[in-house]
């Protein structure tokens, strides 16, 4: 969809998931699904996603509004833009269903 920019997640990414309730309300999980890409490797566990942009990430900005990853993503959101502008649409005439010659219903029927 488009750059992903920050910086690497984590890499805990073993899900779990579809584990019954008990019936106390309680409930038991365990790690049962992962996260494979069609290179053949189990990508994201232990490794975590790298962006395609790098930008730290600054409590202290983000506390005084200003979040510099945001910033970097809008930015490059812009010059994309720029690029590749949306495409004009033009819209198409409306149709016409009208079939001379057919009779119309009579009232009430």
């Amino acid at each position: 969809m488009g750059p992903l920019v920050g910086k690497r997640t984590w890499g805990g990414l073993v899900g779990i998931g579809g584990y019954p309730p008990l019936i106390d309300g309680g409930g038991v999980t365990a790690p049962r699904m992962g996260i494979w890409f069609p290179n053949g490797r189990w990508d994201v566990e232990n490794r975590g996603v790298a962006p395609d942009v790098e930008v730290e990430f600054d409590p202290q900005l983000v506390r005084e509004g200003k979040d510099p990853q945001l910033k970097k993503a809008v930015a490059l959101v812009l010059e994309e833009l720029k690029k590749y502008p949306k495409a004009a649409m033009k819209r198409p005439p409306f149709p016409n269903y009208y079939k001379p010659g057919l009779k119309e219903p009579a009232e009430g029927k």
